[in-house]
Order: C-alpha cells, then structure tokens, then sequence
C-alpha cells in the first residue's frame, strides 16, 4: 500500500507540472496579442486552440489504442516533453497564426499526459479509486491554474518567463515519470491493437452513461475557467472598482486551483463513502447553481463576486475524477485505457464549444446572463448519471454478495 500511494504523490506531482502547458498561453493572452500585432479576436482561439488539439490526440490515440498497446509512463514521458518543445517556441513565434498551431499541437502532446496518468492510477489502486483520482485531478487542477499565479509572481518581469517557466516544469514531469514512478504491481497483459476496442467502449452501457455524465461536466468547466478572469475584470471596471492584472491573477488561482484542488480531494473522499453517482449529481446540482447566480453579482461589491466564484470552483471540479473512476470500474482491462481516453477526447471535444460560445453571448446579454447558459451541461449529466446509479448500485450488491461468500468460505 505505502508503495502505492508514493506512485500517487509522484504521478500527481508530474501531472501538476505537466498540465501547466495547457493555460500557459491564456494567462498571458494580452501580451501574446501584441507580441503578434493582432486583435482581441484572437483570444478564443488563443483558449479554444489546446482542447481542439486535446481532441485530435485523445482521437487518434483512442483510436490506435495507444496506452493499452504501449506502457503510459512512456507515452506520458515523451508527450510531456514534446509539448514542453511546443509551448516553449511560443517565445519565438511572432505571428498569431504559428502561434495558436504550436498550443494546437501543445493540445495534441497533452492527450499523452492526462489519460495515461489517469490509467497509471487505475493500476495502482483497484479498489478505492475516489481519493486516488480526486488527488490526481487536483494536481491536473492546480497545474492548469500555475499560470494565473505566474502573472502575479511574474507581473513585473516579461511574458517570456511564464512561457518558459512552464515547459521547464513539463521536462520535469517526464524526468519524474519516466525515471522515479515505478509500473504497478498488477500485470497488465499488452495486446496487439485492434479497432474493436473502440466498439467495446461505445456498447458498454454503463462506461457511455459515465461518458454523457463527463460531457455535461465538461461543457461548464473548461469555458467557466477560460472566462471567469475576464468577468472579474469586466464586473470590477463596472463597479467603478478597476483591479490590477496581478490581483485578477491571484483571485483565478484561488478559485480554480487552490478551492478547485480542495473540491477534488474532498470530492475523491466522498464518492468512495457515498457512491461515484451520486458526488456528481450533488456536484453537479451546486455548480449549475452557481452558473446561474454569479451573474446577479455582477457589478456589485468584489467579495460576493469572489465568495459565490469560490463555492463554483470547489463544486465544478470536485466530481471531475469520479467520471474516469467509473470508467475504469466497468470498462474491462484490456481497454480501459482506449475507454479513458475515448471518454476524454469527447469531453474535450465540447469544450471547443462552449468556449467560444460564451463570447458570443455575452455581446447579446451581457456578462450578466453569459454564464447560465453553462448550467445546461450540468443538468444534461445529472440525468446521465441519474442512470449510471442504477449499475452503480447492481455492481456494489454484487461485490458484497461475492465478499461475503468469500468470508463464508474461508471461515468453513
């Protein structure tokens, strides 16, 4: 067991600097955008660039089978460095074009990082997966919010620091987990890919439920942590309040990394007491709440803004892990890792969507009704998993009707 929880806090560890590529860009948007002499416009697809090419490289790989084929702690290794490549030419780029190409194919080298980590975690720990993937993904959590904190770290010295601080942090991670994170005891038998696994994962009843689940989640998260800095800033200059870039960087990191990595962890621990299924309705019911309620703060006094802000990054996150987790409970062994990673690359897929989409309400509605249109995603994937509870609940009564006959047989 100590072994196995020395792979979680290495895993995590490489993950947490490895996912500092995927806001690297974002946290410094405005700076990029005069490096490159372009407009504003550019700024979406300076965000919705990382996703779309999440989503070709979580395709492709689900699609050749390629963490269940080859070990995920050299798939992880060498993606972590190839999108430390990608992110640090940033520095170099002087046009808008090349530029979001590079976070396109920064995008591609992630799809290697996250499903395999989250399958190295499956193999360490078959039972009691909730705290296991919840720490995980607080640490996918925190990663993805260092940039916001290197704004404020960084507010006086230039862009570049940022850009290169992360792909520094990414070589880590491959040096962490290629050299210092062992395989998991259990053996995991590599079989030759087929296109089969894809059609394994799309009939699997209750792996798909967990998958809708996923999207509904996936459709809030990404676009509430793409443009909630930009809200904070545009409510402050209404409330006559206009707050410094650092200051909106120090209250980002706040709410998506240090309240989203305490969502994680209490989410993991409450969903192996109360059940996967029903931490994400929970979860999932708070965080479509606060999609809707953080618009009447709007223009009004910062620290409601913030409060309400606080309460949507612990509970928008906190069900996170517990989708993969489901998956890798019902997807059979021998492509659980092409279920992951399929599950992935759809959730990402909707992504690309909702953060564009959010811009072009906002210039309709205003920031104050912007956000409610995330809250649809939640209510889609609570009905989802309102259906996933029913082979939640079969397979517990099962396991607990075979440990008992297993307790039964060794007492005779």
């Amino acid at each position: 067991m100590k072994q196995s929880w020395q792979a979680l806090c290495l895993i995590s560890i490489a993950e947490l600097f490895a996912l500092s590529l995927w806001f690297s860009a974002s946290a410094i948007a405005p700076s990029l955008i005069d490096n490159w002499n372009t407009t504003l416009r550019v700024e979406a697809w300076l965000s919705a660039a990382v996703p779309a090419g999440f989503v070709i490289g979580a395709f492709t790989s689900s699609l050749l089978g390629l963490t269940d084929h080859y070990n995920p702690r050299k798939v992880f290794a060498i993606s972590a460095l190839v999108g430390a490549s990608m992110n640090g030419a940033l520095i170099v780029v002087d046009h808008a074009i090349f530029g979001i190409l590079l976070r396109v194919l920064t995008g591609v080298t992630l799809a290697g990082v996250y499903p395999p980590a989250v399958q190295l975690i499956a193999q360490w720990f078959p039972k009691h997966r909730g705290l296991a993937m919840g720490t995980l993904i607080a640490a996918l959590t925190i990663g993805s919010s260092l940039p916001h904190l290197s704004t404020v770290l960084y507010s006086s010295l230039d862009w570049k620091m940022v850009i290169g601080t992360s792909s520094i942090l990414a070589v880590l991670a491959a040096i962490i987990i290629n050299w210092w994170v062992k395989d998991s005891p259990i053996v995991v038998e590599r079989k030759p890919f087929t296109i089969r696994l894809i059609k394994k994962v799309s009939t699997n009843r209750p792996v798909m439920l967990a998958n809708y689940g996923y999207i509904g989640h996936m459709w809030e998260l990404y676009a509430m942590w793409t443009w909630l800095p930009i809200f904070l800033t545009a409510s402050a200059h209404t409330n006559s309040e206009p707050l410094n870039s650092w200051v909106i960087g120090l209250i980002s990191f706040l709410v998506i990394g240090i309240a989203g990595g305490i969502g994680c962890v209490v989410g993991g621990v409450a969903a192996d007491k109360i059940g996967r299924s029903q931490l994400t309705i929970v979860s999932m019911g708070i965080s479509a709440t606060c999609a809707i309620l953080i618009g009447f703060t709007y223009g009004q006094t910062l620290w409601l803004t913030v409060l309400v802000s606080i309460i949507w990054g612990i509970f928008i996150i906190s069900d996170s892990a517990q989708y993969s987790a489901a998956v890798s409970d019902f997807a059979d062994s021998e492509y659980v890792g092409t279920a992951l990673t399929f599950q992935m690359c759809m959730g990402y897929l909707i992504t690309i969507f909702s953060i564009n989409i959010i811009p072009l309400i906002q210039k309709v509605v205003g920031w104050e009704w912007a956000f409610i249109s995330l809250a649809i995603g939640p209510i889609i994937g609570m009905i989802a998993m309102l259906k996933f509870r029913i082979y939640e609940f079969n397979k517990e009564k099962r396991d607990f009707y075979s440990t008992s006959m297993d307790d039964s047989v060794e007492r005779k």
